[in-house]
Protein backbone atom coordinates (compact mmCIF):
# COMPACT_ATOMS: atom_id res chain seq x y z
CA UNK A 1 0.00 0.00 0.00
CA UNK A 2 1.16 3.57 -1.21
CA UNK A 3 0.38 6.87 -0.60
CA UNK A 4 -2.53 8.36 1.54
CA UNK A 5 -3.88 4.89 1.66
CA UNK A 6 -0.38 4.00 4.16
CA UNK A 7 -0.34 7.29 5.88
CA UNK A 8 1.77 8.65 4.01
CA UNK A 9 1.29 12.58 3.75
CA UNK A 10 2.37 15.23 1.40
CA UNK A 11 5.01 18.04 3.15
CA UNK A 12 3.41 20.43 0.78
CA UNK A 13 1.63 23.47 2.73
CA UNK A 14 -0.58 22.22 6.08
CA UNK A 15 1.48 18.94 6.31
CA UNK A 16 4.14 18.40 9.04
CA UNK A 17 7.32 20.43 8.69
CA UNK A 18 5.62 22.47 6.42
CA UNK A 19 4.97 26.46 7.36
CA UNK A 20 1.04 25.76 7.81
CA UNK A 21 -0.13 24.76 10.36
CA UNK A 22 -3.62 24.21 9.71
CA UNK A 23 -2.98 19.95 9.17
CA UNK A 24 -4.57 18.90 12.93
CA UNK A 25 -2.83 16.75 14.45
CA UNK A 26 -5.48 13.96 15.12
CA UNK A 27 -5.69 13.65 11.44
CA UNK A 28 -2.91 12.41 11.06
CA UNK A 29 -2.68 10.10 14.01
CA UNK A 30 -5.82 7.85 11.96
CA UNK A 31 -5.16 5.89 9.11
CA UNK A 32 -8.33 3.83 7.44
CA UNK A 33 -8.99 0.93 9.20
CA UNK A 34 -10.47 -2.64 8.13
CA UNK A 35 -14.33 -3.21 8.14
CA UNK A 36 -14.53 -6.35 9.80
CA UNK A 37 -17.70 -7.99 7.95
CA UNK A 38 -20.01 -9.62 10.35
CA UNK A 39 -20.57 -13.44 9.38
CA UNK A 40 -21.71 -14.95 12.84
CA UNK A 41 -25.01 -17.10 11.92
CA UNK A 42 -24.41 -16.55 8.17
CA UNK A 43 -24.83 -20.00 5.80
CA UNK A 44 -23.85 -19.11 2.63
CA UNK A 45 -24.65 -21.01 -0.31
CA UNK A 46 -22.09 -23.17 -2.06
CA UNK A 47 -23.72 -23.82 -5.32
CA UNK A 48 -20.94 -23.26 -7.08
CA UNK A 49 -17.00 -24.25 -6.90
CA UNK A 50 -16.03 -19.98 -6.66
CA UNK A 51 -18.67 -19.40 -3.80
CA UNK A 52 -17.32 -22.79 -2.31
CA UNK A 53 -14.21 -21.27 -2.96
CA UNK A 54 -14.57 -17.74 -1.43
CA UNK A 55 -17.00 -19.18 1.54
CA UNK A 56 -14.19 -21.42 2.78
CA UNK A 57 -11.94 -18.38 2.44
CA UNK A 58 -13.92 -16.04 4.58
CA UNK A 59 -13.89 -19.24 6.75
CA UNK A 60 -10.60 -19.14 7.41
CA UNK A 61 -10.21 -15.71 8.12
CA UNK A 62 -13.46 -16.30 10.76
CA UNK A 63 -12.42 -15.47 14.27
CA UNK A 64 -14.47 -18.14 15.64
CA UNK A 65 -16.36 -21.92 14.84
CA UNK A 66 -17.75 -22.92 12.19
CA UNK A 67 -19.90 -26.32 11.34
CA UNK A 68 -19.04 -28.39 7.97
CA UNK A 69 -21.50 -30.63 6.63
CA UNK A 70 -20.14 -33.20 4.72
CA UNK A 71 -21.71 -34.91 1.56
CA UNK A 72 -22.31 -38.07 3.86
CA UNK A 73 -24.19 -35.89 6.44
CA UNK A 74 -21.51 -36.10 9.63
CA UNK A 75 -20.78 -32.58 10.64
CA UNK A 76 -17.67 -31.35 12.38
CA UNK A 77 -17.96 -28.51 14.55
CA UNK A 78 -15.10 -26.66 15.35
CA UNK A 79 -12.00 -23.92 14.04
CA UNK A 80 -10.88 -23.63 10.53
CA UNK A 81 -7.12 -23.01 10.87
CA UNK A 82 -5.77 -23.99 8.03
CA UNK A 83 -6.69 -24.13 4.04
CA UNK A 84 -4.92 -25.69 0.87
CA UNK A 85 -5.94 -24.56 -2.26
CA UNK A 86 -5.54 -26.64 -5.23
CA UNK A 87 -6.42 -26.57 -8.85
CA UNK A 88 -9.68 -28.03 -8.59
CA UNK A 89 -12.03 -28.58 -5.36
CA UNK A 90 -10.72 -32.64 -4.88
CA UNK A 91 -7.36 -30.76 -4.29
CA UNK A 92 -8.24 -28.18 -1.78
CA UNK A 93 -8.93 -28.90 1.69
CA UNK A 94 -9.48 -27.61 4.85
CA UNK A 95 -7.80 -28.57 8.38
CA UNK A 96 -10.68 -28.51 11.70
CA UNK A 97 -9.97 -28.57 15.17
CA UNK A 98 -13.02 -30.02 16.21
CA UNK A 99 -14.79 -28.48 19.24
CA UNK A 100 -14.57 -32.23 20.86
CA UNK A 101 -11.21 -32.90 20.60
CA UNK A 102 -7.93 -32.06 19.85
CA UNK A 103 -7.49 -34.21 16.59
CA UNK A 104 -7.48 -32.03 13.44
CA UNK A 105 -9.88 -33.16 10.81
CA UNK A 106 -8.55 -32.56 6.72
CA UNK A 107 -11.75 -32.14 4.85
CA UNK A 108 -12.04 -31.54 1.13
CA UNK A 109 -13.65 -29.20 -0.39
CA UNK A 110 -15.34 -31.47 -2.96
CA UNK A 111 -16.62 -33.16 0.34
CA UNK A 112 -18.41 -29.81 1.81
CA UNK A 113 -21.95 -29.86 1.23
CA UNK A 114 -22.76 -27.28 3.67
CA UNK A 115 -20.87 -24.67 6.08
CA UNK A 116 -22.35 -22.78 8.70
CA UNK A 117 -20.59 -19.77 10.78
CA UNK A 118 -21.79 -21.29 13.91
CA UNK A 119 -19.49 -19.70 16.64
CA UNK A 120 -19.38 -16.57 18.09
CA UNK A 121 -16.81 -14.18 16.31
CA UNK A 122 -14.83 -13.57 19.19
CA UNK A 123 -13.18 -10.54 17.68
CA UNK A 124 -16.38 -8.53 17.11
CA UNK A 125 -16.40 -5.07 18.31
CA UNK A 126 -12.96 -5.32 19.61
CA UNK A 127 -11.48 -2.51 17.53
CA UNK A 128 -8.88 0.09 18.28
CA UNK A 129 -11.64 2.54 18.03
CA UNK A 130 -14.37 0.45 20.21
CA UNK A 131 -11.76 0.11 23.40
CA UNK A 132 -11.20 3.94 23.12
CA UNK A 133 -14.65 5.06 22.76
CA UNK A 134 -15.22 2.58 25.99
CA UNK A 135 -12.16 3.91 27.45
CA UNK A 136 -13.32 7.74 27.34
CA UNK A 137 -17.24 7.04 28.38
CA UNK A 138 -15.53 5.43 31.34
CA UNK A 139 -13.26 8.61 31.96
CA UNK A 140 -16.05 11.01 31.70
CA UNK A 141 -18.53 9.20 34.41
CA UNK A 142 -15.36 10.05 36.81
CA UNK A 143 -13.73 6.39 37.01
CA UNK A 144 -10.28 6.01 38.09
CA UNK A 145 -7.49 3.18 36.93
CA UNK A 146 -9.09 2.75 34.10
CA UNK A 147 -7.31 0.09 31.92
CA UNK A 148 -7.38 -2.75 29.29
CA UNK A 149 -8.63 -5.96 30.84
CA UNK A 150 -9.16 -9.16 29.11
CA UNK A 151 -12.98 -10.82 28.40
CA UNK A 152 -13.26 -13.67 30.62
CA UNK A 153 -12.68 -16.90 28.49
CA UNK A 154 -15.68 -18.92 27.68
Amino acid sequence: MTGKAAGHVSHEAGAPGSSSPSVAADALELSPGWQHEKLEGWLPALASEEETRKALEKAFDYRGDVTITRKDGTTVEGYLFDRKTGPSLADSLVRVLPKTSNQRVMIAYSDIAALAFTGRDTAAGKSWEAWVKKYMEKKAAGEKDIGLEPEALE
